[in-house]
């Protein structure tokens, strides 16, 4: 019985392929051009299930756009898919011998998941995924948001107008005053680029305050968003969505630190022996949503009511606001690494009705 493990380098214009049946040692090599659903569908349901026959096969693929569809075409016609972690996984290719191409990519993702040394990444439910695709889009429209607002105040800070902070900017009298007071001094492109700069503003609020309501409803029906909430303060349910979905399954992780490591907000540094090249940073090696909420959470510490109150402002003291509000994020996200871990496993992914 064969038994086919193979590796797809993805790409939008093509999938390159390199498969190998290690009973007999036959390879197969080759490119899906412009591949999507049903391209990809035939080709495993034809050429890939006439190589193995009845026997096994195993595909990897790297944690890259596409890797969605095409994991679950893979399950779909019964064969076992493994998603790759993108930046472990290069890390295995050791050092640079020859050029990279998406062959080489193809054949090393092959390598590594017959030597069981493919670096998994978690692949999670279709539930996680969509609200995922959700709390995102939120996340950009709230940067389109802040976009526009950052441009009028640098329109009208050219022509001498001051206003303080975004929230006033927003409000209808500050529009109605800015587009129709002739005293500020505004030019007639200066004018036209507020108006353009507010509409689009509007057109971005019209789609981001559904989506929100929609967030919150989902996040206080959703039983482990919900422990999230009512456990960890500065934690508020579009928060608890985002370290629901970019967080995944904590049980992947044997301690807290491991999740501090997948958000990105744990400090690196170069060193060797007593010599450091460079200042500390965040790695920023994950989702950027998870810091974004993580980093809104932690700024609630300077509230007195937090019980990081006091944690925060001796951070503050030393270091700005900025870096105790990082460290407040990453004490929230070991407790709810905690939370997460001790849940229910049918709770943590279940449905809401």
């Amino acid at each position: 019985m064969s038994m086919i493990c193979g590796g797809l380098d993805l790409h939008r214009s093509q999938i390159t392929f390199d498969l190998a049946d290690r009973v007999t040692g036959e390879v197969w090599r080759g490119r899906l051009l412009d591949p999507d659903r049903a391209r990809v569908q035939r080709w495993l349901s034809e050429d890939v299930a006439a190589m193995a026959g009845d026997g096994q096969v195993r595909l990897a693929l790297e944690g890259c756009t596409g890797w969605r569809f095409v994991a679950e075409e893979i399950g779909r016609a019964g064969f076992e898919a493994y998603v790759a972690e993108p930046a472990e996984t290069q890390d295995q290719r050791g050092s640079k011998k020859r050029a990279k191409t998406d062959r080489s990519d193809a054949r090393l993702l092959r390598e590594l998941l017959e030597q069981d040394r493919l670096p998994l990444s978690w692949i999670p439910p279709e539930v996680v995924l969509e609200w995922r695709e959700r709390i995102r889009l939120y996340k950009t429209l709230l940067d389109d948001r802040t976009a526009w607002t950052q441009r009028i105040h640098a329109e009208l800070y050219q022509h001498g107008v001051g206003l303080g902070d975004g929230t006033r900017l927003r409000c209808e009298q500050t529009r109605q005053e800015l587009l129709g007071d002739p005293t500020l001094g505004l030019s007639g492109a200066a004018r036209q680029r507020l108006k353009v700069c507010y509409r689009m503003m509007g057109a971005v609020d019209a789609e981001m305050n559904p989506l929100r309501a929609q967030l919150r409803a989902f996040a206080t029906r959703q039983p482990a968003c919900r422990a999230l909430i009512d456990a960890h303060y500065g934690v508020g349910p579009l928060v608890s969505v985002a370290i629901w979905t970019e967080l995944g399954d904590c049980a992947r992780f044997s301690r807290s630190d491991q999740a501090v490591r997948h958000s990105g907000l744990d400090i690196t540094v170069h060193s060797s022996n007593d010599r450091r090249s460079g200042k500390a940073r965040l790695s920023r090696q994950g989702p950027g949503t998870l810091r974004w909420a993580l980093y809104e959470a932690g700024k609630c510490g300077a509230r007195p009511t937090s019980p990081d109150y006091d944690y925060y402002q001796q951070v503050k003291a030393r270091h700005g606001g900025k870096r105790a509000a990082l460290s407040v994020a990453r004490k929230i996200l070991r407790r709810c690494y905690h939370t997460l871990r001790n849940l229910d496993p049918e709770q943590v992914y279940m449905t809401p009705s």
